[in-house]
């Protein structure tokens, strides 16, 4: 392709980061062309990789960094920070008597029926848990002014004990933030050297421990995301690129650096929101309403809902092992993808991940050092890749290595390797099934209903089969599957989450301090979105944590502002019972309603972004050749096709292969294979 562009050209770029590859989506908007690109990443560098990545596009498509106007960013430095526990050291000033909040917890044990299960080790040791005398009442009044000198004491040996960081969080902070606020200031009075976070300023929540384990994973990430950001800031600029960079967030909305090193926590889940949000919005040019997502990477399998077009949000995701308490994209996980190693446990049995060779040294069959076998190996062995340069010409597949690696576990077990190699896939997908099952019945929903959306290096290679074992008949590949996450991040709009927690019956004795909380949460969401540059208009969406007196948790429904503003109380109480009805099949019509928290979005739209499409032309798609699969408990073959042969209205029939730069697509037998305008591909199955 000649990557010549004529003077003026507008890039915007998305960037996403994972385990393996760094992902890149580039669109130049005058002339709808798009650029896609993964480099493998550099954990010993991270961010290095980036240069790379661009340097590629300025070789390969002609990008001239000074002319790109929006770079949004997606990374996974703070959710493996937090996995690897590599961050800072912190110290937590707490109310004397409450220094066992995080350990106590909710007092949930991780696997209730297993006899070895633990606790996981928090992040802030007991000794570095330093409780003063200070007492906020329940309604905001004070009752005891916090003891400066036992701060001083406290902070003190927290330095000692090696303290880089300290977390200020009292009782009852939710109704009025003023002591942490005076704690805080006073630690930065005789500490300058120690960076401090106060729960309420990082999200005021009403229950203490949701609100201190928030605010400890705010501060656990900030040194190396601080660090990340700033070392991105300088690269880019050093390569000319005007644009600041944006930072998808875990809510899948984006938000400016300065915020990111600030509110870390709300880009822990960044990377898999993401792919979400490209997702949907590749869903609603489709048609698509209903839809599954499957992100498969490196390390994971990422599943989740697109309803009507939108993704589903919610609160209490995990990172690594410890829950997240803010408004998050909903996404299911499961530590299978295709760097998951196979292996023969000591009762002979075979098993796959959760452990994963990542992109060093990765799969064997990369050639780059590793001599385990994974999935990707297991595709390899079956005939699946192979076939075609990977990750746009950085990795050719070595057969031989991979069945080097999968014939060490065929010799154990007694099996012939390509057996071995199918057992790998078959395990891979039955761990799946069974984690969709649970976000299906999680969420009432019938996957029958739903279409398969695989994305991700690894998505295309197994979805399908995944698909034919769920009973789901429709499968909808994307034009550019490796690279959906980076799509995006260039798709997304600006969104902030705010919230007041109310906590009071609905009623009319309510109403004024709705009314209040509805205003300010208005100013700070409009507040928030000029400080990230936004004009145009804003979309603010208003929600209510509700649930009936006596229920210890509550359920997020949906509010019209006019409610509010009008005091229609039976207009928020129905909608209340129409979503518990909806969600718990009944409701109670006389039952007393209590409003806990206040919620809203502050939405502000991103650039209107067209992608290049074209009509359909019905025509019997001519596979290039065909290449040796084992498919079926025997070895047959099947048509290799070049997905960028594949025009609007090919059709053709599984089983087949589908090869591309960032993906390959294996189509089983029976699917019947559709390509639309914008160059989706779609699998129906027959009954």
């Amino acid at each position: 392709m000649d990557g010549a562009m004529a003077p003026g050209a507008d890039w915007k770029i998305g960037v996403d980061i994972g385990g393996t590859f760094m992902d890149f989506c580039a669109l130049e908007t005058r002339t709808g062309r798009v650029a896609s690109l993964k480099v493998l990443t550099t954990p010993d560098d991270p961010g290095a990789e980036l240069l790379t990545g661009l340097a590629l596009l300025a070789e390969r498509e002609g990008l001239d960094p000074t002319l790109v106007s929006r770079f949004v960013h997606g990374t996974t430095v703070g959710i493996n920070t937090i996995i690897q526990r590599r961050g800072t050291d912190l110290a937590l000033i707490t109310n004397a008597g409450f220094e066992d909040v995080i350990e106590l917890a909710r007092l949930r044990m991780p696997e209730v029926y297993s006899l070895f299960c633990s606790r996981p080790e928090q992040l802030i040791p007991r000794d570095r848990v330093f409780g003063i005398p200070a007492r906020m009442r329940a309604d905001g009044s004070e009752s005891r002014a916090p003891d400066m000198a036992a701060l001083a004491a406290a902070v003190a040996t927290a330095r000692d004990r090696g303290a880089r960081g300290i977390i200020v969080s009292f009782l009852h902070a939710w109704r009025n933030g003023a002591q942490e606020a005076a704690v805080k200031a006073e630690i930065a009075r005789i500490a300058p050297d120690l960076f401090v976070f106060a729960s309420s300023e990082v999200w005021p929540v009403i229950r203490e421990y949701e609100r201190t384990t928030t605010a400890i994973l705010n501060g656990y990430v900030h040194p190396r995301v601080a660090g990340y950001l700033t070392a991105l800031e300088d690269r880019l600029v050093a390569q000319g690129v005007p644009a600041r960079p944006m930072l998808t967030k875990s809510n899948g909305g984006l938000m400016n650096a300065a915020e990111g090193k600030r509110s870390c926590v709300n880009m822990l889940l960044s990377g898999t929101a993401s792919g979400v949000i490209g997702a949907a919005w590749l869903a609603r040019q489709a048609g698509e309403r209903r839809v599954l997502t499957l992100d498969i990477g490196g390390t994971s399998a990422d599943f989740a809902l697109i309803i009507d077009g939108e993704a589903q949000f919610g609160t209490g995701e995990l990172i690594g092992e410890f829950p997240l308490f803010i408004p998050s994209v909903s996404v299911s996980s499961i530590g299978i993808g295709g760097g998951s190693i196979a292996q023969v446990d000591d009762r002979g049995v075979l098993r796959v991940g959760p452990e994963s060779a990542g992109s060093t040294p990765g799969p064997a069959c990369y050639g780059r050092g590793g001599t385990r076998a994974t999935v990707t190996d297991a595709m390899v062995v079956c005939g699946w890749l192979g076939h075609s340069q990977m990750a746009y010409g950085q990795l050719q597949m070595d057969v031989a290595l991979a069945e080097a690696a999968v014939g060490g576990l065929a010799a154990r077990l007694g099996r012939p390797v390509q057996e071995t190699a199918q057992a790998i896939l078959d395990i891979a997908i039955s761990e799946m099934f069974v984690e969709v099952e649970k976000l299906a019945s999680r969420s009432g929903v019938d996957l029958r209903d739903f279409t398969l959306m695989p994305f991700g290096g690894g998505g295309p290679m197994l979805g399908a089969f995944l698909a034919r074992e769920m009973g789901m008949t429709r499968v909808m590949a994307p034009r550019r599957p490796g690279v959906v996450s980076a799509l995006g991040g260039l798709v997304a709009d600006l969104r902030g989450d705010f919230i007041r927690t109310i906590f009071a019956p609905l009623g009319a004795a309510t109403t004024p301090l709705l009314r209040s909380a509805m205003e300010g949460l208005v100013t700070e969401g409009r507040s928030w979105l000029a400080a990230q540059g936004h004009q145009g208009s804003a979309d603010l969406r208003l929600s209510a944590d509700m649930r009936y007196a006596g229920q210890s948790y509550e359920i997020e429904v949906p509010l019209h502002p006019a409610w509010i503003a009008q005091a229609n109380l039976a207009g928020i109480a129905a909608a209340f019972h129409d979503m518990h009805d909806r969600l718990y099949d009944f409701h109670d019509a006389d039952g007393e309603i209590e409003l806990v928290n206040l919620r809203l979005s502050a939405i502000g739209a991103g650039p209107a972004l067209h992608f290049p499409e074209a009509e359909e032309v019905a025509a019997q798609a001519k596979p290039q050749r065909d290449v040796p699969v084992y498919t079926g408990g025997r070895v047959q073959p099947i048509g290799l096709y070049r997905r960028r042969e594949l025009l609007p209205g090919a059709e053709f029939t599984g089983p087949a292969v589908v090869a591309q730069d960032d993906t390959t697509f294996a189509i089983p037998a029976g699917a019947r294979a559709h390509v639309d305008r914008h160059l989706n591909l779609h699998l129906t199955f027959g009954d």
